[in-house]
């Protein structure tokens, strides 16, 4: 596989993934998945975009939050990963990658409900990095329910406490050690402006998170700490055969989305968040990068 930085056909770059039907119980685990998702661990290539900064990045154990963990620190940053403790086996995978850069990496398990937990998250991370340069939203709940009245209360509250609430914690307690010239990088969806019609919560979630970063950037941008968005279309991770599609839709799942005719790898996505937390984006700040293969997007 090429480096990001060497020019292909972005269509064919990586084949359609064309998955088998399969199931997991939530939260899934990337290593048990057919085809595994490629994080970049062989193809990103760092040039030092980021040396000495410190991150803290949720939902780093697998996908999207494990390739922006792989790609920070081959860039130079040290990083600090919120993952569930059922998820510890693909976070060792990370961990090691990390390691292997020289770079320091913490990890600090627990549950994104639990507002104790996002409060000392940040202060662990602080304590272990010596320090916090980034805030990195990546974690993620979705479920597939083909009509609103499958969307139980319990199954509402726990999409907005880790995909709303958890963000706004993190963010609330973070602010305080965030230095000018820090960055604050949300994860919001496709499903933002384009809501699928069975997953009517998580696409509220990301509509939200998407209007707290922008108002966000406009509090914090005086200061020198910049606030932006990822919205990554079809990806290829662990939400997806974890209940986050239907099971049946797996083998066609992406190519009917995509113009590109495929789902996007968590390797693809990792650029775009190194971008926004590099100097190379200083004046961007209350943006939304959409990463999704050309689907229309305001």
């Amino acid at each position: 596989m090429p480096d990001q930085y060497t020019f292909t056909n972005p269509a064919t770059q990586y084949p359609d993934v064309t998955p088998p039907v399969q199931q997991q119980p939530e939260p899934g685990l990337q290593s048990r998945m057919t085809p595994v998702p490629d994080l970049g661990e062989e193809s990103y290539r760092g040039t030092g975009r980021l040396a000495g900064r410190r991150a803290l990045i949720t939902g780093a154990d697998s996908g999207i939050g494990a390739a922006v963990a792989i790609a920070f620190a081959r860039e130079g940053a040290d990083v600090a990963l919120a993952y569930l403790p059922s998820e510890e086996e693909d976070a060792q995978h990370v961990i090691g990658l990390i390691r292997a850069e020289g770079r320091t990496a913490v990890p600090i398990p627990g549950d994104l409900t639990s507002a104790e937990y996002c409060t000392r998250l940040v202060a662990e991370a602080v304590e272990g990095l010596g320090g916090l340069d980034a805030v990195v939203n990546v974690a993620g709940k979705q479920i597939w329910k083909e009509d609103l009245l499958d969307i139980t209360d319990e199954q509402f509250e726990a999409t907005f406490a880790i995909n709303v609430f958890a963000p706004f914690r993190i963010i609330r307690a973070a602010l305080p050690h965030l230095p000018a010239g820090a960055t604050i990088i949300n994860t919001a969806s496709a499903e933002a402006h384009k809501p699928a019609p069975d997953r009517l919560d998580y696409a509220m979630t990301k509509g939200a998170i998407n209007n707290l970063s922008k108002g966000l950037a406009q509090q914090l941008a005086a200061k020198g700490i910049r606030v932006n968005v990822v919205a990554p279309g079809p990806t290829w991770t662990a939400l997806q055969v974890s209940g986050g599609v239907d099971p049946e839709s797996l083998p066609d799942f992406g190519s009917s989305e995509s113009p590109m005719g495929r789902a996007a790898q968590p390797a693809e996505q990792a650029p775009a968040y190194v971008f926004l937390a590099s100097a190379e984006s200083s004046f961007v700040a209350g943006e939304t990068l959409n990463v999704n293969g050309g689907m229309v997007s305001p």
